[in-house]
């Protein structure tokens, strides 16, 4: 890895949303933009703009199957930063209500997941109707 790489994947992951998309995918093989969008709760636009700085700095891979985009960690991701980001997210508060989320998004029919959206009280900012987590297993009740 270059210096140039390291200061490339440093900048991916100096951004709080970014880091969320990395650390969502290190539990979940492959998530479908839709699903990602739905999890950060941005606009389209500035979700995508987010995965293409992940996967400019190699972090993501992404593959097309028709008008869907997946995306899923890049084998070039060594298992040295996987461990550190695993190491050092493990008790994030703000990881353990993605997960959380995640399992409520998985639960809703992907392809109906797209136009789940409505719009925030400021126009333009979608939100994800999301079933509710009832039946979902949260750390507190292991």
């Amino acid at each position: 890895m270059t210096m140039d790489d390291t200061l490339a994947t440093t900048r991916a992951l100096a951004d709080s949303n970014r880091l969320r998309v990395v650390a969502v995918l290190m539990e979940h093989e492959e998530l479908c933009v839709c699903q990602i969008t739905a999890l950060l709760g941005l606009a389209t636009a500035t979700v995508s703009r987010h995965m293409a700085i992940l996967h400019d700095a190699r972090l993501l891979q992404s593959r097309k199957a028709g008008r869907w985009v997946f995306y899923r960690l890049s084998d070039a991701v060594s298992p040295a930063l996987r461990q550190w980001l695993k190491d050092s997210l493990s008790h994030s508060e703000g990881v353990e209500t993605d997960r959380v989320t995640v399992k409520r998004i998985l639960s809703c029919d992907p392809r109906t997941l797209c136009t789940c959206f409505k719009p925030r009280q400021r126009p333009g900012y979608p939100v994800m109707e999301i079933p509710s987590d009832e039946g979902v297993e949260r750390k507190e009740d292991r």
